[in-house]
């Protein structure tokens, strides 16, 4: 879900209190997350050898009672969704800087059409001052939960209505998501 999302909700406890920063990720490793957070950012001057935790949401939609044969039933919502918790460290600047290489190369790669955009497009000096105002971090994960609600719960007849329903209101991602874990 790092690869296909690419983007997750960073939780801290801080002596601030509880703060969460949003971010664009990239997997360096099975076992290994980096992003990067403004300078400014509340979560910045704490995040160094803490542990932290980083959800990213896969598709998500909500399932409407009418599509079950059975009356007695409510709607619900299902979706995927990972929790990824564990010590973080700051990168030095090589590191950042192949961090954003890294992060623009993947995401380039699925905009259709043209020539991908590299960082070798801006001047140095301008790529330099945009850095200058980010901080990069890498989270060794130490404990991985995902949340996997597909309404697995149901019989395959139910299910199939809860997939013709969802593609029905354009919650494809959902459907197929479904369509694949009942297979």
């Amino acid at each position: 879900m790092i690869k296909t999302v690419g983007f997750g909700t960073l939780f801290l406890q801080t002596p601030d209190g509880p703060r969460v920063a949003h971010s664009a990720l990239v997997s360096t490793n099975p076992n290994k997350l980096q992003f990067h957070l403004a300078r400014g950012n509340a979560l910045t001057r704490h995040l160094e050898g803490s542990t932290a935790l980083v959800v990213i949401n896969g598709p998500d939609a909500y399932v409407s009672a009418r599509w079950y044969s059975d009356a007695n039933q409510v709607p619900t919502w299902n979706y995927i969704a990972v929790e990824l918790e564990g010590s973080v460290r700051r990168l030095d600047d090589a590191e950042l800087l192949q961090q954003l290489k890294d992060l623009s190369d993947q995401h380039e790669a699925k905009v259709e059409g043209g020539e991908a955009w590299t960082m070798d497009k801006m001047s140095q000096r301008h790529r330099d001052g945009l850095m200058r105002g980010i901080v990069g971090f890498e989270m060794e994960i130490e404990t991985r939960r995902e949340t996997v609600k597909l309404s697995q719960n149901k019989s395959l007849e139910e299910r199939e209505r809860v997939v013709a329903g969802l593609e029905q209101q354009g919650a494809i991602d959902v459907a197929k998501a479904m369509r694949e874990f009942g297979e």
